[in-house]
């Protein structure tokens, strides 16, 4: 079962292969970057349904550096995910590709942007599939529910970091 997202996230569809997510993270895009690209904070955010578990959250962050991602089920069923970085501004872009292991041909390449807008950040996560059909299917399996809800823990994530760093803006 999947918890419930704030509402905070917007999905679009730019063109017949394309996804766009974007969400403004209450957090400046430093650390909004880091949470999402440092396993001991992906793992607290990536894995958005109750009763999953995260095993393997492996991120070799440099351009040729691999990543994966396991979520185990309640079943004791392993999700894995998988990818390559083509590109890393820290804080402004990323470029990586991403591949649902149980569809391997088919792997779509993201292009994440960070946004600062004063101690806030402005995420967009433009996700091109190779064909309208994955598009389609990404779309369709729940996507936009379960990244809603990732995109919520993250930010929780963000928030906890920067007010324990002391540098949380007063009344913010």
């Amino acid at each position: 079962m999947v918890g419930k997202s704030s509402g905070k996230l917007v999905v679009t569809l730019p063109s017949d292969k394309e996804v766009l997510l974007t969400r403004s993270f209450d957090a400046p895009p430093r650390l909004v970057y880091e949470v999402m690209t440092k396993p001991e904070y992906v793992r607290r955010w990536w894995c958005c349904m109750d009763g999953f578990s995260m095993p393997v959250c492996e991120i070799d962050l440099r351009v040729g550096g691999k990543w994966r991602y396991v979520m185990r089920g309640p079943d004791g069923k392993d999700i894995g995910f998988h990818g390559e970085y083509h590109e890393i501004t820290p804080a402004v872009r990323v470029v990586n590709t991403e591949v649902f292991e149980p569809y391997p041909d088919h792997p779509a390449l993201v292009t994440s942007t960070y946004h600062a807008q004063g101690d806030r950040t402005l995420f967009k996560a433009l996700v091109l599939h190779d064909t309208k059909e994955s598009r389609d299917m990404h779309v369709n399996s729940g996507m936009e529910q379960g990244a809603g809800i990732a995109y919520d823990r993250l930010e929780s994530a963000a928030r906890e970091l920067w007010v324990a760093r002391g540098e949380a803006a007063l009344g913010a």
